[in-house]
């Protein structure tokens, strides 16, 4: 993702392209509208109410779990902190970009007030501007960097207004697909197993794979692998000098060749050709 802000309003649908994914580079507003939607972000599990809001920084793993029979619409930002950086310097306003730094990721619920529909027309207007510089490469990007600007001020004070509080009281498949997917956060380096994680959270295997699927939308070697994978995505641009095999054994792959293959599998480029795409954008 190398444009500096990807904005879309009101995206219906395409709910079989979703998979286990981060951003590194980027900051993300999500804005859920309509449907039905369990999101999952690192390890924590999120069923979504229209007017929801959720901001995630660049390394948080995420997915949205959509019933395909279902309606799913929402409105996505992502945008460079380092692009916006110099606008909000100047305006002593770099605390705006707080939440997504030390929070990494939060759960804002509007109860759709009238400060989310005012959201909701800031992206209509910054999809608008958005398309047109699009076709026009010479348009100045001053009013994108404004109106991003004013979504990130309002989303501040949604924050700080907002009364929700997580529920204590989950139904149990969530709370234990939860501590599945902390079991995995802390432990993909190792060489995991079903067998191992029903042994460590004593937990049936069979009831592991079901539950893990019912709440997440993937299986936990799914999930397993795309830690890893997004893991080994940050190794690959931040530690230039740690080579294509350290990396693949430091985030758990049994083999490099096995490494390989999985991660051109899913990036469509190598290993080697994702790390010179990634300097190359850095330079």
């Amino acid at each position: 993702m190398s444009e500096p802000l990807l904005v879309q309003y009101r995206t219906v649908g395409d709910w079989e392209k979703f998979d286990y994914h981060a951003h590194l580079e980027h900051y993300e507003i999500y804005f859920f509208h309509e449907g039905s939607c369990r999101y999952l972000i690192h390890n924590l599990i999120y069923d979504l109410q229209p007017g929801d809001i959720l901001l995630m920084d660049g390394k948080t793993l995420h997915r949205p779990n959509i019933q395909p029979d279902k309606e799913y619409i929402r409105s996505v930002c992502h945008f460079s902190p380092q692009w916006i950086y110099g606008v909000l310097s100047e305006l002593k306003s770099l605390h705006l970009l707080e939440v997504f730094e030390k929070l990494h990721h939060c759960l804002i619920r509007t109860n759709e007030n009238e400060e989310s529909k005012e959201l909701e027309r800031l992206f209509w207007q910054l999809t608008k501007v958005k398309n047109a510089m699009l076709m026009d490469k010479n348009r100045d990007e001053s009013e994108i960097k404004v109106l991003l600007i004013q979504i990130l001020f309002l989303v501040n004070r949604l924050g700080q207004n907002s009364t929700y509080k997580l529920s204590t009281k989950k139904i149990d498949k969530t709370v234990h697909a939860e501590k599945i997917a902390e079991y995995i956060q802390k432990n993909y380096q190792e060489s995991l197993s079903i067998d191992q994680i029903s042994n460590d959270l004593k937990i049936s295997k069979s009831y592991i794979s079901h539950v893990f699927k019912e709440i997440t939308g993937f299986t936990v070697m799914e999930y397993l692998m795309g830690c890893r994978l997004t893991q080994a995505k940050f190794l690959l641009e931040m530690k230039k000098e740690m080579s294509v095999k350290d990396v693949s054994f430091e985030c758990g792959f049994e083999s490099v060749s096995h490494f390989s293959r999985y991660f051109k599998s899913k990036i469509g480029v190598t290993a080697k050709e994702y790390r010179r795409s990634r300097e190359s954008l850095n330079s």
